[in-house]
């Protein structure tokens, strides 16, 4: 079996963006950039936690140089390395550990995505979880002004959770899975 091109990654993402982020409002936030073409859509080819350590550095290193006019946010698409969810969960420590390195701590943030993304306190398949299910493991990087900005322009933002955890409760696993026909 051959791996997916970079460009059917991307392809898969931003219509998993399109469809369960913006399309069931998952993050009130995204359409707005999405819409401005300012999310950076980029595909990693490292295979091993430490080569998308660098790739993760590189990243972040671009989105504090650059404007949040040009590139707002970045979807680090990661597909060949960190599979398991544990062990990506646990890579989400040292990504922490590179922004206090950094000083980006404040600056940037990363959010997760992953194809078996779980909660803590939940089961595997509880539906809550397809709220950050992403069609590969992606490290979200965002900036903090963003988020802040976003933040203060929507009402009851900290309700944004329990909103996503009902939409998908009132999905069900068919119309999630109704959301992927062609």
């Amino acid at each position: 079996m051959t791996s997916p091109s970079h460009e059917q990654i991307i392809a898969d993402t931003r219509r998993w963006v399109e469809r369960a982020v913006i399309g069931l409002n998952l993050c009130p936030f995204a359409k707005a950039v999405y819409m401005k073409e300012q999310v950076r859509f980029v595909v990693s080819d490292a295979t091993t936690p430490e080569e998308l350590l660098q790739d993760l550095i590189n990243e972040l290193e671009k989105l504090a140089e650059s404007s949040a006019e040009i590139i707002d946010t970045t979807l680090l698409i990661h597909p060949f390395v960190l599979q398991d969810f544990l062990d990506y969960n646990d890579f989400l420590d040292v990504a922490d550990e590179v922004l206090e390195e950094r000083d980006l701590a404040g600056e940037l943030q990363i959010a997760s995505m992953h194809p078996q993304y779980q909660f803590a306190d939940t089961d595997i398949n509880d539906i809550e979880n397809y709220t950050n299910r992403a069609p590969y493991p992606t490290l979200h990087i965002l900036r903090e002004a963003s988020v802040d900005k976003a933040v203060a322009a929507f009402p009851e933002a900290e309700q944004i959770f329990e909103k996503n955890i009902e939409t998908m409760k009132n999905l069900g696993y068919d119309g999630w899975d109704k959301l992927w026909e062609k």
